[in-house]
């Protein structure tokens, strides 16, 4: 008896946890071809970066595409976080902006690269680059890097580049912010 009690309290889990909310159709949302929302990320996204020992990948950005934007949208900004990095205080892995609206993805390792054609401009992570990626103490459990893309009513050419997340986030105050979506990756080694 106990045994079936325990089934069914697993299936009545799983049955929930499949149980996600319907999408609208219309909804501006971004995506990872490769990645479900809060997938694993492979070893070849985590960053590169030699004064830190636990970033030992290729820093390889992974494929982004989104639809939907705000119709007066005019560029997008991106931002990803590690809320848990630095013992809780977060890490900034990630700072893009003036997106042009008619850009709608971004190629698997384009976004770590530096920016061409006008795609995107690069600003100021925790550590002065534009893009790291994870570098998740090894040992840990997964922690969760969220990426937030935002529509703006901003030209793409409006911010100089190498700004930082606060700065970018100040500029967008005033009605600039016209509407987000985000997209949680997991990364632990």
């Amino acid at each position: 008896m106990k045994t079936i009690s325990t089934a069914l309290a697993a299936l009545a889990l799983a049955g929930c946890a499949a149980m996600e909310p319907a999408v609208p159709p219309t909804a501006f949302r971004i995506t990872a071809p490769q990645f479900a929302d809060n997938a694993m990320l492979q070893p070849k996204n985590a960053g590169n970066f030699a004064k830190n020992p636990n970033c030992t990948g290729q820093n390889v950005s992974p494929a982004l595409q989104w639809i939907n934007a705000p119709a007066d949208t005019r560029s997008f900004v991106l931002i990803w976080d590690d809320q848990a990095g630095r013992n809780g205080l977060g890490v900034s892995h990630a700072v893009v902006y003036g997106i042009p609206a008619s850009v709608s993805s971004f190629a698997e390792g384009e976004l770590a690269a530096a920016p061409t054609s006008g795609r995107f401009v690069a600003g100021k992570n925790i550590l002065g680059m534009h893009w790291l990626g994870p570098c998740s103490p090894k040992g840990n459990a997964p922690q969760h890097y969220v990426l937030t893309f935002i529509a703006t009513s901003l030209e793409p050419g409006a911010l100089p580049s190498g700004m930082t997340r606060p700065e970018v986030l100040k500029a967008l105050e005033g009605g600039k912010a016209l509407r987000a979506a985000s997209l949680a990756f997991r990364f632990a080694q």
